[in-house]
């Protein structure tokens, strides 16, 4: 049993050894004594502590004792506290008398007999601990009223509250017992399934025919799992249309951890989902759009490369054109001349056979000749087309085809050589020098693609696999489409108007074939596999390659000029055509290299082409004009770039280029250009 705490007994006593012999009669009570050694020091202890007893002395100087004693009864706090005066004079009845008006409950005569005091004192001490605990008690009592009241007071309000809430709910509220019986429901609940209380035995009475099986197997599941319950169902409801509801429900529990029903609300989600609908059909129309807006953006970037593919070998075969007539050629010179114009001539040819054909194949005007084809024929024929693009680039071509293996497809063989020089001619393209082709034709055994015949057919296989720069994963289910090509920027590496494959798929469909790209990757090569039934066919079309150029007249005498264009045939016309007309010309085969001349030498004149690979025009222009110090930062610049639309030459003179001129370049408008941009 823990031991009673110490009570406070105060010594009043001017003198020193007075208190000190009060402590020593006190000191076995064992209680807590505090000494005052004046009638102030007395009043300020009983500022802040309860005692049980105090002991006063009566004659001090400056306060005695009565004084002390009328100032203590005086306070709320020590009014009831118990006072003994101590005297080292006999009282008188009066003196007695004053001292019991003030409250005094004894008299002791110094020299003070012990047992007397310490008898007394004990007496008090009690006495005190006993009103101290009765204190307690009742305060204890009185809280614990208070508490219940309070407590009784909170559950009325609660219920005044639930049934308020309950009654003007936004939402419907549901009670059920264990079972999931509904055993209340507030009226936004009736309003809402109209159903009266005592109709409603379960809240799935009020779920739209259509969603009664699901809201029925959730809620078993519900029931059985105990976890919080949350869908939303339509609600039959005698309105014209159903409403929605959202469905909530949770298990109930007292404050013991017994489970005692569930609680559910419905809400009305009717509007929330009216708008659901509507922004759904906002941003069908919105991806449409978008849709539309993206094809018109490949539509404008195919104008803009087509421009481009057109006008540069245009520019290489009107400049040799040019020169061929305007001025006496060696063999060596006219030989070299008409080749390029030839080969130009060839690729604006293809360039305007695919557009033709997309033309016809969007028209759906392609028409296709039916006959029975040797597939491995026809892919020999379209490799030695390509075999002099391929070696030109040193590049190994390889065919590999079993030729005790039947290939015979029905078909157009030209379309069908069209195919397999278009995956060839791309594969060229692609591969970079000293790569390596493979053509693989043979015959495969395959499920067919209708989901009702599984039979095996049997298929004609052919597949194109290079080691060039390979596919970027998230461009290979565009790589048939039309206009549509990994790079049309004006920094991009290699031509074409994006249109080859998606010819090719077109064709290889009209043969009721199917064609397949695949590759790992960037710079890893890729397989292109065409599979023709074993009664079926396709055909091919012819190549095109780049040019080269030469000279003109004489007016630019001793003009230094620096001519950046990353395709040989357009550069070496340029450099010929300028340097008959007197001019002394550096060439550069890309920005990167024009930099660096740009760094030792000062040109009268820089003539730069636009689309370049690693570095175009406008790039070359900005470095020029802002990274580069006087005077080769004022050199004047004309652009010569086969994007020829209004755009493009404001965007041109924007970068800082003094002119703009279109190819094919007219040597007199080029020399006209020149002198005008050196005139200060």
């Amino acid at each position: 049993m823990l031991s009673e705490s110490k009570v406070n007994i105060l010594l009043v006593d001017d003198q020193p050894e007075n208190l000190l012999a009060l402590e020593a009669i006190l000191e076995d009570l064992g209680q807590n004594l505090v000494r005052a050694m004046s009638g102030e020091a007395a009043l300020r202890h009983l500022l802040h502590q309860d005692f049980a007893v105090i002991l006063l002395d009566v004659q001090m100087p400056n306060m005695d004792g009565f004084e002390v004693a009328s100032l203590i009864r005086s306070r709320e706090r020590s009014r009831e506290t118990p006072i003994i005066f101590l005297t080292a004079f006999s009282t008188t009845e009066q003196f007695m008398f004053r001292g019991y008006a003030l409250g005094a409950v004894d008299y002791l005569i110094k020299p003070i007999a012990t047992n007397v005091l310490k008898s007394k004192v004990a007496v008090f001490i009690e006495l005190f601990r006993k009103t101290e605990a009765l204190r307690q008690q009742t305060a204890a009592l009185q809280q614990q009223t208070a508490q219940l009241e309070t407590i009784n007071t909170e559950l009325q309000m609660s219920e005044e509250r639930f049934r308020s809430l309950s009654t003007c709910s936004p939402v419907g509220v549901f009670v059920t017992e264990t079972s999931g019986r509904c055993v209340y429901t507030n009226p936004r609940f009736q309003a809402l399934c109209g159903l009266a209380e005592e109709a409603c035995q379960n809240w799935l009475q009020a779920v739209h025919a259509d969603d009664q099986p699901e809201a029925a197997a959730t809620w078993s599941d519900y029931l059985q799992g105990g976890q919080e319950y949350s869908l939303e169902f339509r609600l039959s409801t005698p309105a014209a249309a159903p409403l929605w509801g959202h469905i909530r429900a949770a298990r109930m529990l007292s404050d013991q951890g017994k489970f005692l029903g569930h609680v559910g609300t419905i809400e009305d989600i009717t509007e929330r989902k009216q708008a659901e609908a509507a922004n759904a059909r906002i941003i069908r129309e919105q991806a449409a759009r978008e849709e539309a807006e993206a094809a018109n953006r490949m539509k404008d970037e195919f104008i803009a490369i087509l421009s481009h593919e057109l006008r540069t070998p245009l520019n290489a075969i009107l400049g040799w054109t040019h020169l061929i007539r305007s001025r006496p050629c060696n063999e060596s010179t006219l030989a070299n001349a008409l080749e390029i114009i030839e080969r130009n001539a060839h690729s604006q040819a293809k360039l305007i056979e695919d557009i033709l054909d997309v033309s016809q194949i969007v028209r759906g005007k392609l028409q296709l000749e039916r006959h029975p084809v040797d597939l491995a024929a026809v892919a020999n024929a379209a490799l030695d087309t390509v075999r002099s693009l391929a070696e030109a680039k040193g590049i190994t071509l390889v065919l590999q085809f079993d030729p005790n293996c039947g290939l015979e497809v029905v078909g157009d063989a030209m379309r069908l050589q069209q195919v397999i020089w278009n995956l060839l001619t791309n594969a060229v393209k692609f591969t970079p020098e000293q790569g390596r082709i493979e053509v693989h034709v043979s015959a495969v055994e395959a499920a067919a693609d209708s989901e009702a015949d599984q039979t095996p057919q049997q298929w004609a296989q052919v597949q194109v696999i290079d080691t060039g720069i390979g596919i970027e994963p998230e461009f290979l289910p565009y790589v048939f489409e039309r206009f549509r090509q990994a790079d049309s920027t004006t920094t991009r590496s290699h031509g074409g108007l994006g249109l080859g494959l998606a010819i090719v798929r077109h064709l290889v469909e009209q043969h009721q074939g199917a064609i397949q790209a695949d590759s790992p990757g960037r710079n890893q090569g890729s397989t292109f596999t065409v599979r023709l039934p074993l009664q079926l066919g396709q055909s091919p079309a012819q190549p095109s390659r780049p040019s080269t150029v030469t000279p003109a007249t004489t007016s630019l005498e001793g003009v230094q000029v620096l001519v950046v264009d990353d395709d040989a045939d357009t550069l070496a016309f340029l450099s010929c055509l300028l340097r008959t007309e007197g001019a002394q010309v550096t060439a550069a085969a890309s920005a990167i290299e024009a930099l660096e001349i740009l760094n030792s030498e000062t040109p009268a004149v820089l003539l730069c082409d636009i689309s370049m690979p690693d570095m175009d025009g406008y790039t070359l222009m900005h470095k020029l004009r802002t990274q580069m110090s006087d005077p080769q930062a004022q050199i004047p610049a004309i652009a010569l770039t086969a994007h020829a639309r209004l755009s493009d030459q404001q965007q041109a003179l924007a970068a800082g280029f003094q002119r703009h001129l279109a190819k094919p370049i007219e040597p007199r408008m080029l020399v006209q250009a020149i002198t005008q941009v050196m005139r200060p």
